[in-house]
């Protein structure tokens, strides 16, 4: 399993990947729909919630378990991607493209810069 090298991550499993408007698209990892298996039902964040870095913001579902979503940075829900709502194996079968889960308009657009690259996410979840 490895993460896109245009992305940055959280040690809580959300990708995030800077949108050419400064934007930022999150999602969960590879990694962690294949801990949590068969996504079964995800909640969302409503559109013009304001965030705070670390808020539980969301949950997927799985057959396993239920893991809240985090926001990575402080921002502003702008999107959502609703379709995972409907069809939420789609984060199964493609976490990094169609299965994204919000939009995020962020209130500092360097703090993305402070989580992790993709060589460190990697080497935290091989324990590294």
């Amino acid at each position: 399993m490895s993460a896109p090298d245009d992305r940055r991550f959280t040690r809580e499993h959300e990708w995030i990947l800077s949108l050419e408007n400064g934007n930022l698209r999150v999602g969960i990892t590879d990694f962690a729909q294949d801990a949590l298996g068969d996504v079964v039902f995800v909640s969302l964040p409503e559109v013009g919630a304001s965030l705070r870095a670390g808020d539980a913001c969301g949950e997927v579902e799985s057959t396993k378990s239920v893991s809240e979503i985090y926001a990575p940075v402080d921002g502003t829900i702008v999107a959502r991607n609703d379709a995972v709502e409907t069809a939420p194996e789609t984060i199964n079968a493609d976490p990094y493209e169609s299965g994204w889960l919000y939009v995020l308009e962020p209130a500092d657009a360097e703090a993305v810069e402070s989580l992790l690259s993709a060589q460190d996410y990697e080497a935290l979840i091989e324990g590294k």
